[in-house]
């Protein structure tokens, strides 16, 4: 039961944030139990659980609703983010192995790269790259109930498709940001590391255009 929770789970919270299901579309058990395999009743406690994240409404006579970001919603969540990533940020730099720095430079130096370069289909291996840096800093930062709390709130930018309103210098910009911030990692430094997290976090707010 759990694993056909968890698969029909994925699914829909992956067609949400590829814009396969859009903002007010209506999402049935029906069609979710047959694109991922499984009967209706996991699909029920799926998408319960993305309704808990704020992915999905549940209203009367329809059913499950996915979530329309007003501008309020945004302003939120990003404070949210930069109050919660600034102090992972932080714990992680006093926690973080030096294979965890090579990883994280790795990542964004492939995000450096790919916006300069800008080849056919960029813009959505940015957008997985810059979140795959941002998710690996909650990691590092060992603490469960941190990555619990930014789950539905890392992948906002894909839902917004945030990234497809940055000009070029707001792309290179945001991939310097990753660079430094491993740098601040690399050097320990708990305060660096928080003031550079919340500065990148409500740069990217500010690129936003709703």
């Amino acid at each position: 039961m759990a694993k056909a929770v968890d698969k029909a789970y994925h699914t829909v919270r992956e067609r949400i944030v590829r814009g396969v299901y859009p903002a007010s579309a209506r999402i049935t058990e029906q069609e979710v139990a047959a694109v991922a395999g499984v009967s209706r009743t996991p699909v029920r406690e799926a998408l319960r659980k993305l309704h808990a994240e704020g992915l999905l409404e549940f209203v009367p006579h329809q059913g499950a609703i996915v979530t329309e970001w007003t501008h309020e919603d945004r302003d939120d969540v990003y404070e949210l983010r930069a109050m919660l990533e600034s102090y992972g940020a932080a714990r992680a730099a006093r926690r973080i192995t030096s294979e965890g720095i090579a990883e994280l430079r790795q990542l964004a130096e492939d995000q450096y790269h790919e916006t300069l370069a800008k080849p056919e289909g960029y813009l959505e291996r940015v957008g997985a790259l810059n979140s795959q840096f941002h998710r690996r800093i909650h990691e590092f930062a060992a603490s469960p109930r941190l990555v619990s709390a930014l789950a539905s709130l890392i992948e906002v930018p894909h839902m917004l498709r945030s990234f497809a309103t940055y000009q070029d210098e707001d792309l290179i910009r945001s991939a310097s940001h990753h660079l430094e911030i491993v740098r601040a990692l690399e050097a320990r430094d708990g305060d660096w590391s928080s003031a550079l997290m919340r500065s990148h976090i409500l740069g990217a707010r500010g690129t936003l255009v709703v």
